[in-house]
């Protein structure tokens, strides 16, 4: 559970992005989004690989040196 206490002199709307902030780092929006439809077992995989294909496609281009300025 995410709860964010109110700092002294602190407005709400401040406190509120700090909940959305933790809430987005906890990852629970996306857990309540996968859990509201049915995934088969096959469309999961394929997202995970598609997932762990575009990883290795960045850290591939993240070990390239730089082209060329112009």
């Amino acid at each position: 559970m995410t709860t964010v206490t109110l700092r002294p002199n602190e407005p709400v709307e401040v406190a509120l992005r700090r909940f959305r902030r933790s809430i987005e780092n906890t990852g629970l929006l996306k857990e309540l989004r996968a859990r509201m439809k049915f995934e088969k077992p096959n469309e999961r995989r394929k997202r995970k690989m598609a997932a762990a294909v575009a990883r290795q496609r960045k850290r591939a281009a993240r070990a390239l040196p730089p082209g060329k300025m112009y």
